[in-house]
C-alpha cells in the first residue's frame, strides 16, 4: 500500500521479491497464495432444534485468489498487517463469520445429527454456506470440517432410541412377514377347497388305480369301488 491509500484500490499493488517499505505512507500485508490452514483455538458451544447443547470445533483450510488478493488486503486493512495478516484475518474476520453460519443452521434436532450421515449432511450443507462466504471475500475454500461433539450423556440417550427404533422395525418386519405368511396360508386352504369341489369318486378311483400295483394288499376298510368292480 502507498500514499496512505488515499486514492483506495488505486494505491494497492502486487509485489514479490525484496519490497522497500521507507517511503512515507507505504505498507506491507503479506498475503502467501500458497495454501493456508486454520482451526478453531476452542470448541465453540451451540444449541440444537431441541435445545441439547453441543459443541464443534471446525477446521478449514484454503487459499487467497491471486486476482482477488488486492481485494482481501483492501477490505481488511483495519485489522492488522504485516505478516501477521493472515492470521488476524482468520481471528477477527473467518472465524466469527464460520461461527455465526454454524449457529444460524444448527436447526436441526440431536438425534437427527448424530443418526447414520445425519451430521455428515449437516456439515456438507454448511460447508457450501462457507465456500460461497469465502468467495464472497476472496478467498477458495479448499476443506472444510465442523466436528461437531456431544456429551457421553446426550450420546446414551441418542443410542437408546436407536436401539428402541430398530427392535421396532424388526418387529414391523415379523409382523409384515407373518401376515404374509397367514395370507399364503389362506390361498393354500381357498386352493384345496377348489380342488377338492371339483373330484368326482371316478377321479378318485382313477387316482387310487394309478398309484395301486393291484396286488399289494388292502388293509382296512376296501375302497367302495373294489365293490364296485365286483
Amino acid at each position: 500500500m502507498e500514499n496512505y491509500g488515499k486514492q483506495g484500490k488505486e494505491d494497492f499493488k502486487i509485489v514479490s521479491g525484496k519490497v522497500s517499505t521507507w517511503e512515507l505512507g507505504t505498507e506491507l500485508f503479506q498475503v502467501p497464495l500458497f495454501d493456508q490452514r486454520g482451526e478453531f483455538a476452542e470448541a465453540v458451544t451451540l444449541k440444537a432444534a431441541d435445545n441439547t447443547e453441543f459443541k464443534a470445533c471446525p477446521t478449514y483450510s484454503y487459499k487467497v485468489i491471486k486476482n482477488r488478493a488486492i481485494d482481501v488486503v483492501f477490505d481488511n486493512k483495519h485489522i492488522g498487517r504485516g505478516s501477521d495478516f493472515m492470521s488476524s484475518l482468520e481471528d477477527n474476520i473467518l472465524e466469527p463469520r464460520i461461527y455465526d453460519l454454524i449457529k444460524r443452521k444448527s436447526e436441526h434436532k440431536t438425534d437427527s445429527l448424530m443418526a447414520d450421515g445425519g451430521s455428515l449432511v449437516f456439515e456438507k450443507r454448511l460447508e457450501q454456506i462457507v465456500d460461497k462466504e469465502f468467495e464472497k471475500r476472496g478467498l477458495q475454500l479448499l476443506t472444510f470440517s465442523a466436528q461437531l461433539e456431544f456429551s457421553d450423556k446426550v450420546r446414551e440417550k441418542i443410542d437408546s432410541r436407536n436401539e428402541v427404533n430398530t427392535n421396532i422395525s424388526v418387529l414391523d418386519q415379523q409382523i409384515e412377514e407373518q401376515k404374509k405368511r397367514n395370507e399364503l396360508e389362506q390361498l393354500k386352504t381357498e386352493q384345496a377347497l377348489i380342488q377338492s369341489r371339483g373330484l368326482t369318486k371316478e377321479i378318485l378311483y382313477k387316482q387310487f388305480i394309478d398309484k395301486w400295483d393291484g396286488t399289494s394288499p388292502l388293509y382296512g376298510i376296501a375302497p367302495e369301488f373294489l365293490k364296485i368292480t365286483k
